[in-house]
């Protein structure tokens, strides 16, 4: 951080109020030197700053292609790291947090995956029969680990098209860090459950035998999103019973049990797209972050739909949260001073290898 610049301790005390005139100043003055991302994780009172919000598909595209000097992401870490991969050399990334991490994305480390894939190539030729796929919630280094393997990135958006691609490579798909995304989307396209098997990174060999291995397509790593496991099949059996109309959509983040009972499956866009479309006075149970199902909450009762978090325990994305409005005051009034704080790099050797695994996905796109 410069010297110069302004201390977050002066805002930590600031109330929400106080921030919002604050932010809506520093971003007038900044113009368009500067874009605010926001994810649709991200909480009210930062999230209607944002000049484009989306998911992390739309905001990867979002920050190939923007224009401005530098780009806020109101997010977490892996989803800043992005942006700089894509943005132009000339370009900042700017996250309010450094906290605002991801704790699927913490449970792959790139030691463990380079372990797990020295450890398959004593099996079978992992270079030859294995495409190495990661979920953009992972941390740059393991893009940068599939772009060197001949590999890609996915979203929940794009899965099944990154796995049939990915299928067309070689013969196997190493899949991590999210073994329910892996498993809904390997099940959608007709991979039966007993050919995908589950990494367990603490064991060796992954707690597997030979025969699991050769006989599996896709190798789930151990990982999961803690929000989206607080939903539970009981959970849609109670509210059917109450309210047997009700349409049921889950984000594929959700176990296989609750998504074998939904009706629908798809990412944030998708769950946003398939609700508004809905017909008015339409009844919906929603498994996917709390601030997006709110959010959509309101934006449609005035149809008449009733929009139902699935779980009755309230769960956020709490490292999303961290991101609040007295980081997103501090950064934007320093940059309208001309200082950068929090700002993302990511290592350039790294960077391009990550991004061959970005523009292979993007080039699906």
């Amino acid at each position: 951080m410069a010297a110069s610049a302004l201390s977050i301790q002066n805002y930590a005390l600031l109330d929400d109020n106080d921030c919002e005139q604050r932010i809506v100043a520093a971003k007038q003055k900044l113009a368009d030197r500067c874009i605010i991302l926001g994810h649709h994780y991200q909480r009210d009172e930062v999230f209607r700053h944002a000049d484009v919000s989306g998911d992390s598909l739309k905001l990867s595209r979002y920050a190939a292609e923007s224009g401005a000097e530098t780009i806020v992401f109101c997010g977490v870490h892996f989803m800043a790291e992005v942006a700089d991969i894509l943005s132009r050399p000339e370009q900042k990334v700017l996250l309010p947090d450094l906290a605002a991490g991801c704790s699927m994305a913490d449970m792959a480390n790139l030691a463990n995956v380079e372990r797990c894939w020295q450890e398959l190539a004593q099996v079978i030729d992992a270079e030859s029969q294995v495409t190495p796929v990661t979920y953009i919630n992972s941390a740059a280094d393991l893009k940068a680990f599939c772009g060197q393997h001949g590999g890609i990135v996915c979203t929940s958006t794009n899965a099944r098209d990154i796995l049939e691609w990915s299928f067309e490579k070689r013969e196997k798909v190493l899949f991590f860090p999210d073994q329910h995304l892996g498993r809904n989307t390997g099940y959608g396209m007709g991979i039966p459950l007993d050919q995908m098997v589950v990494w367990d990174f603490s064991r060796p060999m992954g707690g597997l035998d030979q025969e699991s291995i050769e006989r599996a397509r896709i190798i789930l790593w151990k990982g999961f999103c803690s929000v989206h496991q607080m939903f539970q099949p009981h959970q849609i059996d109670d509210f059917l019973q109450k309210h047997p109309e009700t349409k049921v959509i889950a984000h594929p983040e959700a176990s296989f049990e609750v998504c074998q009972k939904a009706d629908f499956i798809g990412s944030t866009e998708y769950i946003l797209k398939k609700v508004r479309e809905a017909d008015a006075g339409s009844r919906w149970l929603v498994a996917t972050e709390l601030n997006l199902v709110n959010r959509l909450h309101e934006e449609c009762k005035h149809e008449g739909k009733n929009i139902h978090f699935m779980s009755p325990t309230v769960c956020m994305c709490s490292t999303m949260f961290r991101n609040d409005p007295q980081h997103l005051a501090w950064v934007l009034e320093n940059l309208s001073e001309g200082t950068i704080v929090n700002q993302i790099q990511v290592p350039e050797a790294e960077a391009v290898l990550a991004r061959k695994a970005l523009e292979n996905m993007l080039s699906l796109a």
